[in-house]
């Protein structure tokens, strides 16, 4: 009879048996995604210099009430608290936010970074006790299905941004197509974050969760195999998208601002 195989228990915040530099990827997690965080926040809080043209920021689209030509329903509405700060990101950033925020992936990586749970494998933790997500307020995890739901129509608008992004008006308010940097950088935007969207483990269960022999759906069975390709990379799409989505608002705010120069290609 095989004796049972030992559990490593590390005992001891930062305790550990590996050799490896085991803290650096934690370190960088949680500067790569406070800079985010600090950015994205200032960002939303700024509530100007996020259009430029037909470049509008993805921090803001859509953008439901503003000061902007692509403000659907027109200037901020008159039923706003006047003590309360507005700016069109406020009324939309929640939705992405919160996909993020609550994704399989983002809850294993700040976990460790941010909250030591473990810091890494086999390092030791700073308490004893395991709770899991089955208790509040971790249990609020369980709504990242819902959010998934609100973050797809996201990716259309931004597709049809990165449409717009490729016209452009003359002095005499004639519209013509051209190919900017914006355009490029808006449409990496949109292409990023659907690979980041589309390959979620949501996705993937919506559609092929339920079915018991998903080869007798065909399209089912396409579009799992699409969305199961994108997951493999669900870590990489992860933080290119976050970097990105960040930088296309520095993008259409530096040229709003005059600081950059954005030039045409086409």
């Amino acid at each position: 009879m095989s004796s049972p195989l030992p559990v490593l228990k590390q005992d001891g915040f930062g305790a550990t048996m590996r050799p490896d530099t085991w803290w650096l990827q934690p370190l960088l997690t949680f500067a790569g995604l406070s800079a985010f965080i600090a950015y994205s926040t200032w960002a939303a809080f700024q509530g100007a210099h996020y259009h430029y043209g037909a470049y509008l920021s993805p921090f803001y689209s859509p953008e439901i009430f503003g000061e902007s030509a692509h403000a659907v329903f027109g200037p901020k509405p008159g039923w706003w608290p006047m003590w309360l700060p507005f700016s069109p990101a406020f009324l939309i950033l929640w939705a992405p936010g919160g996909f993020r925020f609550t994704c399989y992936y983002y809850r294993g990586a700040y976990y460790k970074a941010f909250w030591a749970d473990p810091p890494n494998c086999l390092v030791g933790e700073p308490r004893n006790d395991y709770r899991g997500e089955h208790s509040f307020p971790l249990i609020l995890q369980n709504v990242h299905r819902y959010f998934l739901y609100l973050a797809i129509p996201f990716i259309f608008i931004l597709g049809y941004d990165a449409w717009k992004a490729m016209w452009f008006a003359d002095a005499a308010g004639n519209e013509s197509f051209g190919i900017g940097v914006g355009t490029i950088v808006l449409t990496i935007n949109v292409i990023l974050l659907g690979s980041y969207t589309f390959g979620c483990h949501s996705f993937r269960h919506l559609i092929g969760g339920r079915i018991d022999a998903i080869s007798k759906a065909p399209i089912r069975h396409k579009l799992y195999g699409c969305a199961s390709c994108l997951n493999r990379r669900h870590m990489n799409f992860a933080w290119f998208s976050l970097f990105w989505v960040g930088f296309s608002d520095l993008y259409v705010r530096m040229c709003s601002m005059g600081v950059w120069t954005d030039w045409r290609i086409l």
